[in-house]
């Protein structure tokens, strides 16, 4: 976590010029963070942990919305593999939204309705918006198939992998069982 502010301080290598999949690591590290820092919240119950996380968990929005205006959306039919992060980010953004929601207690008490309510909203948004991401993506692999695979490919498994956890982290924040079966048949 020390480390985390170094790579959102460098410039990115490639200037101005719109990129791949990898443009999305500063959001991904950010949304890996505010996941950690709510899941120990909740075993912790420190308040102030959740709080932290929900601030890292809408910095990574921002971060994400700034990698998608530098994604070269070309990389969707052309890309090797590292294009599917587009959609683990949101998955992984979703699953970071899911995390704050399940830690609230009585006990605790982080927000009002109206700040919950915001959270909720904007955690389901994220999984719709990753499973229709997923199924472009997926589409875009069917009618444009690769000639080959490389070491890129590993993104197509983040990203179907983060759906499913954050189908199920949603399921249960949110209370709705038929998440369960979307993230149980990844």
């Amino acid at each position: 976590m020390l480390l985390w502010p170094l790579p959102l301080a460098l410039p990115a290598q490639d200037g101005e010029r719109r990129g791949p999949g990898t443009v999305f690591a500063r959001c991904r590290a950010t949304q890996g963070l505010a996941v950690l820092g709510a899941t120990l919240a909740a075993a912790e119950s420190a308040a102030w942990l959740t709080h932290a996380a929900l601030v890292l968990f809408w910095l990574g929005l921002v971060l994400y919305v700034l990698a998608l205006a530098r994604f070269d959306v070309r990389q969707v039919t052309e890309g090797r593999g590292d294009h599917w992060l587009a959609g683990g980010a949101l998955a992984l953004s979703a699953l970071a939204g899911a995390r704050p929601i399940s830690s609230d207690s009585a006990r605790l008490y982080l927000w009002n309705d109206d700040d919950r309510g915001v959270l909720r909203h904007a955690t389901v948004v994220l999984l719709v918006l990753a499973l229709a991401c997923r199924a472009a993506l997926l589409a875009a692999e069917f009618l444009r198939p690769r000639a080959r695979t490389g070491i890129r490919r590993w993104a197509t498994v983040f990203t179907w992998a983060k759906t499913a956890a954050a189908a199920l982290a949603v399921a249960a924040a949110l209370d709705v069982a038929w998440l369960d079966g979307l993230g149980e048949s990844q």
